[in-house]
């Protein structure tokens, strides 16, 4: 047996106590304050030895507190708001306060089966802002057009039938009105101020594409006083096209289902009616545009009150010239002075063209599907604006009310001449566009 002197046996036992407490530090049972004095978290773990017979007879951990804020922490409102941006919390903001205020509009229309039958099936579909307390909804003419029921959807799911108030066809407007229960607090989307947006200006769109309700969708103005021609086709099958003036063009999605629901500001104001997307598959490709709300304040009142908007009128008949046109005039005889305007066929008798002296023709020529007189003055320009055609006649006219005064200019064979004509009513005239 081997032995060992007293001071070997102390040499050892300071050398497995300082082993011991080198491999306690390690592994993290014990921690030394900036003083070299065991922490008070090294203390605790002394004091429940690992596997020991501490308060729960399990081992010291050391759980360092979540941070502030974070999942599980129980933080405040504004902690759990931080972790959006600005321009989040913006969109946010704008959609938990006026979403209620868009409704689903659809519709039924009467179709007729084999035995003439009239049968109600499914229509168009599209949105609307809800512009009034009393239930008065701003959307799109074509999404009610030709419509035998018209019904609004609410957030709620609520769904009530609403009667068409008045039409705009030259601006692709209309406002339809449903009675709400009584109780019922409306959601108004507030007017804004169209004439105030710049190009890359953020807007939000809210509406119902594919019938997906009230989606939010986001972009920028991509440019500002678009004339847009929209066509479509009457009962009869012929088609008409009119050009909106001034239209908002951007980029945030707009599908269909969307039609005639609010393009807003970043404040929520209304400042366009979403009416129509420029695609060649049906979808969006990020050319939408919108009738812009300086249009609806100006139309809104009208057709709240009459149902229609009162409009001034020419009494002419006009036809637009087109170069098969002009090189039959010119091999009659009666050559044109100009290769586009508008050739005015016939004139009403005391009529207001007729008292300022614009002739219509005298000569009957025939094409396919109509038939004009060739001969008369031929209209460039009304109150400064070129008609060379009939949609430009109308765009000149949009604004215009009756009794209002124009200057007309005019050919008469090669002598370019002025008149000043008061405006007669377009739909007295019998005029409907």
């Amino acid at each position: 047996m081997k032995l060992y002197s007293r001071g070997q046996l102390a040499l050892a036992g300071l050398g497995s106590a300082v082993l011991a407490l080198a491999i306690a530090y390690g592994i993290g049972f014990l921690r030394f304050n900036a003083s070299g004095t065991p922490s008070s978290e090294a203390k605790a773990a002394q004091a429940a030895p690992f596997g020991g017979g501490g308060a729960s007879g399990s081992a010291a951990i050391r759980v360092d507190a979540a941070p502030s804020g974070s999942a599980g922490s129980g933080g405040s409102v504004s902690e759990v708001q931080s972790e959006y941006s600005a321009d989040e919390k913006q969109n946010i903001d704008v959609y938990e306060r006026l979403n209620e205020g868009v409704v689903n509009i659809t519709t039924e229309q009467l179709y007729y089966n084999w035995f003439s039958e009239a049968v109600p099936q499914e229509g168009d579909s599209g949105s609307g802002s809800i512009i009034d307390a009393q239930g008065y909804v701003l959307t799109n003419k074509h999404v009610v057009k030709d419509a035998y029921k018209v019904y609004v959807g609410l957030a709620d799911g609520s769904r009530f039938e609403a009667k068409v108030v008045g039409i705009d066809p030259e601006n692709d407007l209309a406002v339809i009105k449903f009675a709400p229960p009584r109780g019922v607090r409306l959601t108004v989307i507030p007017y804004g101020d169209s004439s105030r947006l710049r190009v890359g200006q953020k807007v939000l769109a809210i509406g119902n594409p594919f019938g997906l309700e009230r989606t939010l969708t986001r972009g920028i103005v991509s440019g500002i006083g678009r004339p847009v021609a929209q066509s479509e086709r009457d009962e009869s099958g012929a088609t008409s096209t009119v050009v909106i003036q001034n239209m908002i063009q951007t980029d945030a999605s707009i599908n269909p289902g969307n039609s005639g629901g609010p393009l807003l500001n970043a404040h929520g104001e209304l400042v366009g009616v979403n009416t129509m997307i420029y695609s060649p598959s049906g979808g969006s490709v990020g050319i939408g545009f919108a009738v812009p709300v300086a249009t609806a304040k100006r139309v809104v009142p009208e057709l709240m009150k009459d149902g229609r908007v009162a409009r001034g009128w020419i009494d002419i008949t006009p036809v637009a010239l087109f170069s098969d046109l002009v090189d039959y005039m010119k091999q009659n005889g009666i050559a044109a002075p100009v290769d586009a305007g508008l050739l005015v066929s016939e004139a009403k008798r005391a009529g207001n063209a007729d008292r300022a002296g614009i002739r219509g023709g005298t000569t009957q020529v025939r094409t396919r599907s109509s038939s004009f007189f060739v001969g008369g003055d031929i209209i460039v320009s009304v109150n400064g604006v070129k008609t060379e055609s009939e949609a430009q006649l109308y765009v000149a006219l949009e604004n215009t009310k009756p009794g209002d005064k124009v200057e007309i200019v005019y050919y008469r064979g090669n002598k370019k001449l002025t008149a000043m004509v008061q405006l007669s009513d377009r739909t007295k005239a019998g005029i409907v566009n």
